[in-house]
């Protein structure tokens, strides 16, 4: 349902907690993506990815519909580095990059 590229897990895996992603309504473009790191047990509804090194990546449910098929990839360029969530249902974005619409 969501992929992990490697350079992602990668550094995911560096932290010492799970990380939690959610879509929030919000941003120019009606949706944002917030993801932060958590030691919260995932509710037994939540969508799990077994990252390796004890560390998962937690979805819940509703946000779940807005992410499948999503692939998550961290890009390094000159100056900065950035997770970045390649998601197929995404209609629009906003020229910010930090907001979407489906």
């Amino acid at each position: 349902m969501i992929t992990v590229t490697d350079l992602a897990r990668d550094y995911l895996t560096s932290f010492d907690k799970d990380i939690r992603i959610e879509v929030k309504g919000g941003g120019c473009a009606g949706f944002s993506y917030d993801y932060n790191f958590n030691s919260d047990e995932p509710d037994p509804l939540d969508f799990i990815v077994d990252l390796g090194s004890d560390r998962r990546l937690i979805v819940d449910k509703t946000s779940l519909l807005f992410v499948i098929g999503t692939q998550l990839d961290y890009e390094k360029k000159l100056g900065s580095s950035q997770l970045v969530f390649k998601n197929p249902n995404e209609k629009t974005s906003c020229g910010c990059g930090k907001s979407f619409s489906v």
